[in-house]
């Protein structure tokens, strides 16, 4: 029997909120314990909640961006349960009356453009954080981070691969950051996700019986979860067994899932409007206020790279879906870099040093003038492309060295810039050799050393001109002109 999986997710998603969502607690991650909280977020009796404007707005811009309906009526409910990081008992979120509903995005996956219903974004609160590892056998509460605010934006059941499921949690990253809702850091669980996984024969419109996987927070661990979870199921029935209702864990070091307990039904929460807060009524001034004010978002900044910049698909994919990265290209064609070559040189070098150092791009030290000034001079011939790569990486090493030079229309800013690029090109010695005489005693030596290579070549191997081109390059010691050395290696091979 051929099997097809229904994936839904529940992405829940960090407001970027400097307080908590119904009082005035910072939100700073990774402060003391429990230095964060007051009576409201922690539910003394006889408080009143007020919610925080900032998060009903980001709630509401995500829901814009993606394509969903703006509630101008919704409000909170308590979702009743108990955990010793949740001491008042409920949690305060929506239920009836969500603030965005019926929306979707759109992924690529396998060059196949997938649509993946959105069925509701709601805001709520998070609880606090168990500690159980390093306290010598006891478990203590953190409730830093109750009150917290959250999106929980809820998927159709329109997934059918852990690959789609991966890549919808990217485009939502993508989109919450380019909106300066959620800075998406998973690490810290910014953005985490659970994932409704059933299984059915392919051909059967009714859903299997789910599991929901908790609270996996990398798209690496979405993909391998759900890949597992599906596994399971599938060789759970085909050996006479039945898959339950269950909430379920992904144990990272295992590579499986494990059960945590049943899973509830809504009506086991004993949901009821919150008492403490009033309805949310949202003038339709404000939602085209916010509409408005939306950022070209990745899929539009793509499509434009395609169409205005010439970039192939995967280039301009590659570019819009970090803000960040999207911007730095932007600035660097702006100021008159080629956009195919700055592209090549963000996907390669830039990306390299990036990863080298461990940080992403918002944080790179390099601005977009380094390298258009670098490719400047490698189109000038001054220094190729070997040359280029040891500049930016000095450049990166001490960015303080050229501080200020953002632009290359400020005259102190270039007068720095050309000093500290000089500076490094005369300490490594990386002036182009441009001398066709020079470049030919090169070419010639190598040829006289590699007599049966020439051979070779003349009887058709013609793979062997990278061979030539890497001893004449490695005897420059990285310095000839890579145009002339080519041209004057044919002229002499033909």
């Amino acid at each position: 029997m051929t099997w097809e999986a229904v994936i839904g997710l529940e992405v829940h998603a960090q407001m970027l909120t400097n307080t908590k969502i119904f009082c005035g607690c910072s939100t700073t991650f990774g402060n003391e314990p429990n230095s964060q909280t007051c009576q409201i977020c922690i539910g003394m009796p006889g408080v009143l909640p007020v919610l925080n404007k900032k998060a009903l707005e980001f709630a509401i811009r995500t829901g814009l961006a993606t394509n969903c309906t703006i509630s101008r009526y919704s409000r909170f409910a308590r979702k009743n349960y108990f955990y010793p990081d949740l001491p008042k008992g409920y949690q305060i979120s929506q239920y009836e009356h969500p603030i965005c509903e019926h929306g979707h995005i759109e992924i690529l996956v396998d060059g196949e453009v997938r649509r993946i219903g959105i069925t509701r974004i709601h805001m709520e609160e998070d609880a606090g954080k168990n500690i159980h590892e390093g306290t010598g056998g006891y478990s203590f509460v953190d409730l830093n981070r109750t009150g917290v605010p959250l999106m929980e934006i809820v998927s159709e059941p329109d997934i059918r691969s852990p690959k789609e499921a991966a890549e919808y949690m990217r485009k939502l990253r993508s989109i919450v950051r380019y909106l300066g809702a959620c800075d998406g850091n998973l690490e810290q669980g910014s953005l985490r996700c659970d994932a409704n996984v059933s299984v059915r024969p392919v051909g059967q419109k009714e859903f299997g019986t789910r599991a929901e996987v908790k609270n996996i927070n990398s798209f690496r661990y979405v993909e391998k979860a759900i890949e597992y979870e599906i596994k399971r199921q599938i060789k759970l029935i085909e050996e006479g067994g039945k898959v339950i209702q269950e909430t379920r864990l992904w144990d990272a070091n295992k590579g499986i899932t494990e059960s945590m307990r049943s899973k509830e039904e809504a009506h086991d929460y004993r949901y009821f409007p919150d008492p403490d807060l009033v309805p949310i009524t949202v003038e339709q001034a404000w939602i085209d206020e916010i509409r408005a004010s939306l950022p070209e978002l990745p899929d539009a900044k793509s499509q434009r790279f395609v169409s205005v910049l010439g970039l192939p698909e995967y280039d301009a994919d590659f570019l819009a879906s970090e803000r960040a990265t999207a911007e730095w290209f932007e600035e660097a064609v702006n100021l008159g870099g080629d956009p195919k070559i700055v592209c090549n040189w963000i996907k390669g070098e830039i990306t390299k040093l990036l990863s080298t150092n461990g940080k992403s791009m918002d944080e790179c030290p390099l601005r977009p003038a380094h390298l258009v000034y670098v490719l400047n001079l490698m189109k000038d011939t001054k220094i190729n492309a070997n040359a280029a790569k040891i500049i930016l990486e000095e450049m990166y090493k001490k960015p303080e060295d050229t501080h200020g030079s953002f632009s290359l229309e400020i005259p102190k800013a270039i007068f720095r810039l050309e000093s500290r690029v000089e500076q490094i090109i005369k300490e490594k010695n990386l002036v182009q050799i441009s001398d066709s005489s020079e470049i030919e005693k090169i070419v010639d030596e190598i040829l006289a050393k590699s007599p049966k290579e020439i051979e070779r070549f003349k009887a058709g191997d013609e793979k062997l001109i990278g061979f030539f081109v890497g001893q004449a390059m490695k005897a420059s010691k990285g310095k000839a002109n890579p145009q002339m050395l080519n041209e004057l290696l044919k002229k002499k091979l033909a």
